[in-house]
């Protein structure tokens, strides 16, 4: 959860109660990602893990469409009275930087999304005592995460908040792209025998159950969290999670130029047919009018990320709500359980 929600508070209060909390580093400085982890090591002594996003790839935005695109804003100008930003402004999202921090200072955990880390990073991450998953939306995405070290991946399913980790962001696919969580779940388990992570749509501890059945070893919660205190989320983008106003999700490259599953508002649908695949060209061109929504309270220009089992968000603190999963998860298992017979 990249962007704020994903906090050292929010990390630290869901480690304390116990579940693995996890820090973003994506979209921010190495400076700052390096500070938040001090913040965490000072919240809480248990283990917890840092997230990156791999680099864009290779393959350059075509200019001509984030130009054409640009024009297609013009209106938002004048609307959030604020100029659009620099989409050459940052090519990058400091992943040298980032990874270096993380090997000179290790923590217990390290994530991966949009990629898979070359053979040497992951192994050097081994060397430094560092847990890897690597998040995949394929079984093969999956046998390349093994091939290269991941110690596990992070299974995402369709169904999942915020960018899609595909490794290829390719326009071609998005009308075929995406596979229902339970049925990846599967399909990766028969290809790879490596420890799985389930995310996408969970939101209670019964879904939990469903997945460690389906093959799971782990599940992985983003939007569940999003309401909680702890949460970085801004307050509009708290409250559209449950508001009757955004009733469905869906998927857009009109925030950031690269898939994501947001809120549908205003800005989603009327971008969102014309938005290129340019990333991170698209994140910074948009960023001053999301900024600009954000100060005039204007949830209908925001990215409002969210999977699509945003309805059931409970407004409850990250250490309660841990705990309430928990509780739904025992219930969930016993009742699984085989009944003996007299």
């Amino acid at each position: 959860m990249a962007g704020g929600a994903s906090c050292p508070e929010l990390a630290g209060a869901v480690c304390e109660a116990g579940a693995l909390g996890f820090l973003a580093g994506g979209l921010k400085t190495a400076g700052s990602l390096y500070q938040e982890i001090k913040r965490v090591r000072r919240m809480t002594a248990r283990p917890f893990g840092v997230n990156l996003f791999m680099p864009a790839s290779a393959r350059p935005a075509d200019p001509a469409a984030v130009e054409v695109y640009r024009h297609q804003l013009a209106g938002e100008i004048t609307w959030y009275e604020t100029p659009l930003g620099d989409a050459d402004d940052i090519r990058d999202d400091a992943y040298d930087a980032k990874l270096a921090i993380l090997l000179e200072d290790p923590v217990p955990v390290v994530s991966f999304t949009f990629g898979c880390p070359t053979p040497e990073a992951l192994a050097s991450l081994a060397r430094a005592g560092t847990y890897t998953i690597v998040t995949v939306t394929s079984a093969e995405e999956a046998l390349t995460a093994r091939q290269a070290g991941a110690d596990a991946v992070c299974v995402q399913g369709i169904e999942a908040g915020g960018h899609q980790g595909t490794f290829r962001d390719d326009p071609a696919d998005d009308d075929t792209r995406g596979t229902g969580l339970l049925t990846l779940l599967t399909q990766v388990r028969d290809s790879v025998p490596l420890p799985i992570v389930a995310a996408g749509g969970i939101m209670r501890g019964a879904q939990i159950a469903a997945v460690l059945a389906a093959g799971a070893d782990a599940a992985q919660l983003g939007t569940a969290f999003l309401p909680c205190p702890e949460s970085g989320a801004l307050p509009l983008h708290k409250a559209a999670l449950t508001d009757p106003l955004f009733t469905r999700t869906a998927l857009t490259r009109a925030f950031s130029g690269r898939q994501a599953r947001g809120l549908v508002n205003r800005f989603l649908r009327e971008h969102g047919p014309y938005a290129p695949a340019a990333y991170p060209e698209v994140q910074h061109l948009t960023a001053p009018l999301r900024k600009a929504a954000a100060n005039a309270g204007d949830a209908q220009g925001l990215a409002l990320w969210a999977g699509q089992g945003h309805r059931l968000a409970r407004d409850l603190p990250a250490g309660q709500l841990v705990g309430v999963f928990a509780a739904e998860l025992d219930t969930a298992l016993a009742q699984q359980a085989p009944r003996s017979t007299t």
